[in-house]
């Protein structure tokens, strides 16, 4: 399961932005209204954390050094 990041599109001049968070399957469809007000909203591109693939194993820490 992932975390998504939405964010409610404004529809009037001066109305805040709400953002929030939900738990989705990456097959899920994204939310097109927010479950709390019914503002429709967008999805969110954020930063996160990656596999680091490059660089020593942890397997290769363990080993004496000549």
């Amino acid at each position: 399961m992932a975390t998504y990041t939405y964010e409610t599109i404004p529809q009037k001049k001066g109305e805040k932005v709400r953002r929030f968070e939900v738990v989705q399957k990456m097959v899920d469809p994204p939310l097109e209204k927010d479950p709390k007000t019914g503002q429709p909203v967008k999805r969110v591109i954020t930063g996160g954390s990656g596999w680091v693939t490059h660089g020593p194993s942890i397997m290769s820490m363990n080993t004496k050094k000549a």
